[in-house]
């Protein structure tokens, strides 16, 4: 009997976005969403600078997004992460998932979890 394969992916990864593409196309658009996620930031050389929303920050300056990797940090509390999908499901309090879908929503981009049969 021979096994019929498939590129379907199975089980958890079904519903899986594509973080790669969603991360690019936010990294395209970042000063602008940065602007509205964090209203109150300021770009410095290669970073975008602004008080962190998650904790009681009252000076700009621990809080930094790199605008050429979307790497960011807020050194004052430890909190990291190396993408935009990271920053926007940390600052909104969701999965690395969720925020994904989100991302792809509002950027109207597909999320990589619609599969033909």
């Amino acid at each position: 009997m021979t096994r019929r394969t498939t590129s379907r992916p199975v089980g958890r990864f079904c519903n899986r976005p594509d973080f790669t593409a969603i991360n690019q196309t936010v990294m395209a658009a970042l000063p602008g969403l940065l602007r509205r996620w964090l209203p109150d930031g300021r770009i410095e050389g290669n970073e975008y600078v602004a008080r962190n929303p998650r904790r009681s920050d009252r000076h700009h300056g621990s809080f930094k997004i790199n605008l050429r990797t979307g790497r960011w940090g807020d050194f004052a509390c430890e909190a990291r992460g190396g993408d935009p999908v990271s920053l926007f499901a940390y600052l909104n309090g969701l999965s690395q998932t969720e925020a994904a879908l989100r991302l792809a929503t509002i950027l109207g981009i597909g999320t990589g979890s619609d599969h033909a049969a």
